[in-house]
């Protein structure tokens, strides 16, 4: 409890806000990533993201990349590929061949396999070079 209120009072001091509605960021090369769920989350979430039909123009293919940072913008993790054709594997790089909806995996763990601290993290995905960033929280 004590450390929730540090973090909501980190949070008011330096203006980041508390605010636990729902976040979508839209990029114009054809990328939608939606706030994940849930949020707060503890111990995992998944951040649903979109990617629509002008990403494959011509027989191009979508090049995705999802990192999970925190708020000193150190890196902590990388998600895993939910129903990719390569199986469950961490969303690093990985070619997406077709629009549709899709869905990253973070079990809350850091690189080296730590549950991470309560707090705020960022979602940062990158399809061909765009990025797209949306804010989740981690209680405990």
């Amino acid at each position: 409890m004590r450390r929730e209120y540090c973090v909501f009072l980190f949070l008011a001091v330096f203006g980041i806000g508390t605010d636990l509605s729902a976040q979508v960021e839209r990029s114009e090369s054809g990328l939608t990533l939606g706030q994940n769920y849930p949020n707060p989350f503890n111990p995992e979430t998944k951040i649903p993201f979109q990617l629509t039909e002008a990403l494959f123009a011509d027989g191009r293919t979508a090049v995705v990349s999802v990192r999970i940072y925190n708020v000193l913008q150190q890196f902590v993790a990388t998600p895993t590929a939910l129903n990719h054709p390569n199986g469950q594997t961490p969303l690093l790089d990985l070619e997406y061949i077709s629009p549709g909806r899709y869905e990253a995996y973070w079990d809350g763990m850091d690189q080296a396999g730590r549950k991470v601290a309560s707090g705020i993290y960022f979602a940062q995905v990158t399809v061909n070079g765009e990025r797209a960033v949306i804010r989740m929280y981690v209680t405990k």
